[in-house]
């Protein structure tokens, strides 16, 4: 047993030994110092991540980043009813330049910088829907809550930014998302597909999201007759007024909520489209007119 522990013990003290001098020698090379500190930095991988920035963030690699924006925008192609796939998207593909475009805007305007420090919320309890419904039918909170009881929507269905690293660029996004409604009552746009492309199109020019420029590719799954009154009439309508009117994104929705909305649209430099419904309404007319002729024809 002794033996046997004689033999153990010189080579433990040499492997000790070799140790430090390597040890030492390591310390001394500029070159294995460098490999030595990247060695110990743990990568962000899936497994790795950094702590989150926000309640609910999800950071992401690039790789990762990009899987997503290609997944998630081929896929709400098919279904644009998809809003997760939507936002997912829209998260995507703002970073690293777009998202903070948008905030510099935000800083550039005195509205813009103080929203970003109040960091208001729209919701249907921030706002008082009830409130909204008794306000005279021309004022901005009236068109608002008209164009949600029509369209059957809430602003409580928007989804919370998950994807995007910085807090305060977190905020910027949430707060387009959470204003979208508030252009739709603006603009009179419907909520249907034909609708949303051409909303999208006028936030595309006013905001350089990628996401809403995306979007427009949506016109090509539309019916043949919606398709060409998309690139004749709303399309040019879209580019011409996002890309004149004010950044939507400084507008503190919730202190012109009385205001009358012709008012405020001509403020902010935007002509309101042809009504959708109607020119759907009066091609449904005629298409049961022709029939009603060809029938008697027979």
């Amino acid at each position: 047993m002794e033996a046997t522990l004689s033999k153990v013990r010189p080579s433990r003290l040499q492997h000790l030994a070799r140790s430090a001098t390597c040890a030492a020698c390591c310390a001394s090379s500029p070159s294995c110092t460098s490999t030595t500190a990247a060695s110990t930095r743990r990568r962000f991988s899936a497994l790795d991540r950094p702590e989150p920035n926000y309640p609910g963030h999800v950071p992401l690699t690039k790789m990762e980043r990009v899987g997503m924006a290609v997944g998630a925008s081929v896929m709400s192609l098919f279904n644009p009813y998809r809003h997760d796939l939507i936002a997912a998207t829209g998260e995507a593909t703002a970073t690293p330049y777009f998202i903070y475009r948008l905030r510099d805007a935000m800083l550039a305007d005195a509205t813009g910088r103080r929203i970003l420090r109040q960091r208001p919320r729209i919701t249907s309890e921030t706002l008082s829907l009830a409130r909204l419904r008794a306000l005279p039918d021309n004022t901005v909170g009236r068109a608002y809550v008209g164009w949600l009881d029509r369209e059957g929507v809430s602003p409580d269905t928007r989804a919370a930014v998950r994807y995007i690293d910085d807090p305060e660029c977190a905020y910027v996004m949430q707060r387009y998302r959470e204003c979208h409604d508030f252009y739709h009552a603006v603009t009179g746009l419907p909520v249907w597909r034909e609708g949303e492309v051409a909303l999208k199109a006028f936030e595309f020019a006013n905001t350089l999201l990628p996401m809403t420029g995306l979007s427009m590719a949506a016109a090509a799954t539309l019916e043949p007759q919606g398709r060409r009154r998309f690139l004749r009439v709303y399309l040019p309508w879209a580019l011409r007024n996002g890309a004149r009117s004010r950044e939507l994104i400084n507008v503190f929705w919730e202190e012109q909520l009385e205001r009358d909305v012709d008012d405020l649209r001509a403020e902010l430099g935007i002509e309101r489209p042809p009504d959708l419904r109607e020119i759907r309404k009066r091609e449904r007319e005629e298409k049961k007119r022709l029939k009603e002729i060809q029938a008697q024809g027979m």
